[in-house]
């Protein structure tokens, strides 16, 4: 009786599955489905069938089903009994889109991305809607895991008309997100077309080229009108939705607050004439921008006189202070009478008003830059080099605090002082001293002389180093004699003088650094026009120089990046956004040291 009802049930359960079976052509195959039966009866039923074909598909709606129930390690060793390259196309793209599920699970997005470049999935086209909804939305996900945000924007928009309803939407708002938080360079190549996505890409390129809320909503009206067809001028975006519907009152006036006088009357001078200048460009091209009224922070004796005087002239927003003690000051109010953007920071866990943000060229801010850059090249075991002091530590923590929080490992670290020490403090980083004391013992053993040239440890991917342009030129010649000059090494911006001297840029050749698109993208026109007036702007100092023209343009959208926390703005300075405390946040471009030349490497994905 037990036999006939397993043979009863193995009938029904083989009917079932070539009922809820897909046959696209003969060629694609049949695409499994989970019928109405357990993992073990589908396993059961697949060890007896007759055909190696039929007992994959079994296998592969086992497998299925134990990742829709999410008994994903079940699920992968189910999985790894089907014999990939022996199956149909329709098969091999239903497994590698369930092994890509499963990778993503684990947190392998590059093991999911390797699951997806089977051959088989350029006939993806050819299955049914469900099956091409899946494979694609997990290949997006996958995309943009792999820091590839703009090859999962294009696969979101293949799944575009596939989509309907709520599904649509989302799809719509995370193509959104992906092709905003792309760089405008990018973009240019795709906004000529007449495809869906060249639409996302041009209204991107729209509201990043906008330079206050009000011009942004003129910009995505004009795009609506142009585009009525695409998705986006039917539904706009969450964000965008957001920022239509910001109202501030327009910015008429600005008291710029800045010392004059003191040590940092250089710095002040430096990023007033960036600020002035892109105040100056703004009218040039035919905009209004607010008047700007200049006060000097080193002669005041009191803020709240500073901040009545300011409201009475009919001040807006308050451009600084910059001086660091003024900034913690102003964190400590419960709020202020004026919106102020400071050109400082305060301390670290400091929450200040509502009315405070923080922008400044942060160290830290680098040292993450690093972080991401080096995460992205694949690099997992890093040991570092930092200036002895206060900045080397706060450089230090908060690579290592982003490094190790996203799976990366700081296996070593030495503060670096008198270039007497370097040699040493790299040997110990390298545990060249461990070798060189193997071969003494192996001399002593043996009883004679050994022939043996000290061997550096193996398990280090590459460098951080946060150093001088005169301390770099020291470590990089040390590491090629410490047998270490093949590791890379990434570098802050401070590596890098931008003087133009060959001799040192030699010295450095191979470092790897972050640094603004002010000092890197010689060609951008207001660049050109600030050196003409100030040439110093060419050098180092340009960093001020651009920290002061991002100033003036962050100063009609800060209430834009905090309502739209994931908006960005392209500054001189870097790729500007805002964090949860309010605080400007910079990523950088990338260039490299080679031939006495420094060259222009590939942005970091975002």
């Amino acid at each position: 009786m037990i036999a006939c009802l397993r043979l009863f049930t193995a009938l029904c359960l083989a009917a079932l599955l070539a009922a809820c079976a897909s046959s696209p052509s003969s060629s694609l195959g049949e695409l499994p489905r989970t019928p109405d039966a357990s993992i073990e009866q589908l396993l059961e039923q697949a060890t007896t069938s007759k055909t190696p074909e039929q007992a994959a598909l079994l296998r592969l709606s086992a497998a299925d089903l134990a990742y829709k129930q999410k008994d994903n390690a079940r699920a992968a060793r189910i999985l790894e009994q089907v014999p990939l390259e022996q199956l149909k196309p329709a098969q091999q793209i239903f497994a590698s889109t369930l092994a890509a599920e499963l990778a993503m699970s684990r947190n392998q997005p590059k093991m999911a991305l390797t699951a997806l470049s089977h051959p088989s999935l350029a006939r993806l086209n050819e299955l049914p809607e469900d099956q091409q909804i899946r494979t694609r939305s997990v290949h997006a996900a996958v995309l943009e895991a792999n820091g590839q945000p703009l090859a999962a924007a294009q696969e979101r928009a293949q799944l575009t008309p596939l989509l309907k309803g709520d599904a649509a939407n989302a799809n719509n708002d995370a193509i959104w997100n992906l092709v905003a938080a792309t760089p405008r360079d990018q973009l240019n190549n795709l906004s000529t077309g007449t495809d869906t996505m060249a639409g996302w890409a041009s209204l991107a390129l729209a509201v990043k080229g906008a330079g206050t809320v009000e011009q942004q909503q003129a910009a995505i009206d004009a795009w609506r009108a142009q585009h009525a067809d695409h998705p986006a001028a039917a539904q706009l975006p969450p964000s965008l939705i957001k920022l239509m519907e910001l109202t501030s009152q327009p910015l008429t006036k600005i008291a710029l607050l800045l010392p004059q006088e003191g040590q940092l009357a250089g710095v002040a001078r430096a990023l007033r004439d960036g600020f002035m200048a892109a105040h100056f460009q703004a009218q040039q091209a035919g905009q209004k921008p607010p008047t700007i009224e200049v006060f000097d922070s080193s002669r005041l004796t009191s803020l709240d006189d500073f901040y009545r005087q300011a409201q009475a002239s009919g001040v807006q927003l308050v451009v600084g202070p910059l001086e660091k003690p003024l900034v913690k000051k102003l964190a400590a109010y419960p709020q202020l009478p004026i919106t102020t953007l400071a050109l400082n920071y305060s301390d670290a866990g400091q929450k200040g008003p509502e009315q405070l943000y923080q922008f400044g060229l942060a160290a830290e801010d680098e040292a993450r830059e690093v972080s991401r850059r080096a995460r992205a090249d694949g690099m997992v075991r890093a040991v570092a080099l930092v200036p002895k002091g206060e900045w080397g530590d706060r450089v230090l923590k908060a690579f290592r605090q982003d490094w190790e929080a996203n799976g990366g490992s700081l296996l070593a670290a030495q503060h670096i002082d008198q270039p007497v020490a370097l040699a040493q403090q790299i040997a110990e980083l390298f545990q060249l001293r461990q070798s060189e004391g193997r071969a003494k013992s192996l001399q002593s053993t043996v009883g004679g002389a050994v022939s043996a040239q000290p061997s550096r440890r193996q398990d280090i991917d590459f460098i951080f180093l946060a150093a001088t342009p005169q301390q770099g030129q020291q470590i990089k010649p040390t590491l090629n004699f410490q047998y270490a000059g093949d590791v890379p090494v990434y570098a802050t911006s401070h590596v890098y003088s931008a003087s133009g001297d060959v001799n040192q840029y030699r010295d450095l050749t191979g470092v790897r650094f972050c640094d603004t698109p002010w000092l890197l993208d010689s060609g951008n026109p207001l660049r050109q026009q600030v050196e003409r007036q100030w040439p110093q702007a060419a050098g180092s100092l340009g960093r001020l120089y651009a920290m002061g023209i991002d100033a003036f343009s962050l100063a009609p959208r800060l209430g834009q990046l905090r309502a739209l926390p994931e908006n960005r703005i392209d500054g001189l300075s870097g790729s500007l956004s805002m964090n949860e405390n309010q605080r400007i946040e910079r990523q950088l471009p990338w260039a490299e040291f080679t031939g006495g030349q420094i060259k222009r490497l590939p942005d970091t994905p975002r």
